[in-house]
């Protein structure tokens, strides 16, 4: 369990975000739009502790998720407090699935990101500590708020945990 919640810890200090869509060559000539228009994610998002789920594990007491993206570059930094402890992390990625290596407190990271839909699916695996995270985010009709669906994997056991986070 300990590890459960320290893998928490570096995965709500790692995050993921989105990108902004392009109608087909083809569509903008029928003039028709993307039917799957992909939303754009940039904004600073605050944690909605009321509204999030932590089931058994800590929650932090503060949470901000500032994302900035180009489709397909994507930067997310994350500024949480968890236990006492003030953390920053951030991450350069893209939309296109591609593997990455970061280094995300202390431990190498394997991060992808992709689109499903309208929604992003940003996988890390912190294959040193055991641990992967797959994270589907979504954003409301309005823009408003950016749902974080997360499931973590170990070896230790299996857990989700859903973060919701209003924009600022």
């Amino acid at each position: 369990m300990k590890l459960l919640i320290s893998a928490l810890a570096i995965l709500i200090a790692a995050g993921t975000a989105a990108a902004a869509p392009a109608a087909t060559p083809a569509a903008a000539a029928a003039g028709k739009t993307n039917v799957t228009e992909k939303p754009n994610f940039s904004g600073q998002w605050t944690m909605n502790a009321a509204k999030s789920n932590f089931g058994q594990l800590p929650p932090p007491s503060s949470f901000v998720r500032k994302i900035e993206h180009v489709d397909p570059a994507l930067t997310i930094v994350e500024n949480q407090t968890a236990g006492g402890a003030d953390s920053t992390t951030a991450r350069k990625l893209a939309t296109d699935g591609k593997t990455v290596t970061l280094e995300l407190n202390g431990f190498a990271a394997a991060c992808s990101a992709v689109w499903d839909g309208k929604d992003i699916i940003a996988t890390t695996n912190l294959d040193s500590a055991g641990v992967k995270f797959t994270d589907r985010m979504s954003l409301s009709p309005d823009g408003k708020t950016l749902t974080s669906k997360v499931q973590i994997a170990s070896a230790q056991g299996d857990g989700e945990v859903t973060i919701v986070f209003d924009r600022q």
